[in-house]
């Protein structure tokens, strides 16, 4: 059964892309027939993956249905892993998705013909409410939330999940965890400690801080390919295996 999960954060910086990047790694690696699908108009998942952020004719001619989806994934460097690019014009998809009918339906009609096609969809998507990103909730079967431990990540949190109630959408799945977590700060600590009793649905996880998740920029890799042996590979691991459960 295919799964559609959506990389999203109100918020910017709190490791998205990284976890995107290295998530779609670990479940080609692990056998799951994989589609990443870069939605950030900044196109860093795009980068990581050596594929030119480029759609042919751009955003607009997905969303307005001009032209298919499968047209424009590309494959990547390994196997069993598929990407659709970014593309610039990326910035613009809230505006192509209002002339549509039922913009919030509009991504998940997109996908519904190459669903069958992955185990699993991954959704890197830009940081912020906008249309895309309400179309996107309203596309996955869960959101995949990362959460840096300080009071402004998880106050956006509170916003998320209060948004997703105004717009109906208070039974999406959310699996918010620990991103860039760094265990000699007092501060993440007990907000780390505080909010696991705090929020129920917090995913029992924590990705750690490592400076070697900015080395992906140089190698163009995923951290898992290059540095395996790390532990911020094995809390990656962790947090795919408790997704895919």
């Amino acid at each position: 059964m295919s799964r559609i999960l959506a990389l999203y954060h109100i918020k910017g910086g709190v490791g998205k892309t990284a976890t995107a990047v290295n998530l779609s790694y670990l479940a080609a690696a692990e056998g799951y027939r994989t589609l990443l699908w870069d939605l950030d108009p900044q196109g860093a998942t795009s980068f990581y993956y050596r594929v030119r952020p480029r759609v042919k004719g751009g955003g607009r001619k997905l969303i307005l249905r001009k032209r298919p989806l499968e047209e424009v994934i590309k494959g990547t460097d390994y196997s069993g892993l598929d990407l659709i690019p970014a593309d610039f014009s990326y910035r613009n998809l809230d505006l192509d998705l209002a002339e549509t009918r039922k913009p919030h339906a509009r991504i998940r009609k997109l996908l519904k013909p190459i669903k069958g096609d992955y185990d699993l969809i991954l959704l890197d998507c830009a940081p912020g409410i906008t249309l895309t990103s309400e179309a996107v909730c309203h596309a996955a079967d869960a959101l995949v939330v990362p959460l840096i431990p300080t009071t402004l990540s998880v106050r956006t949190y509170h916003q998320l999940q209060d948004h997703l109630t105004a717009q109906g959408l208070h039974r999406l799945l959310r699996h918010p965890f620990f991103s860039m977590v760094d265990r000699r700060r007092s501060m993440h600590r007990t907000l780390v400690d505080t909010l696991t009793r705090e929020i129920p649905e917090l995913l029992p996880i924590e990705i750690p801080y490592s400076a070697h998740v900015e080395r992906m920029g140089e190698r163009r890799a995923p951290l898992c390919e290059f540095a395996p042996r790390l532990p911020v590979v094995d809390a990656y691991r962790n947090l795919l295996q408790a997704l895919m459960a």
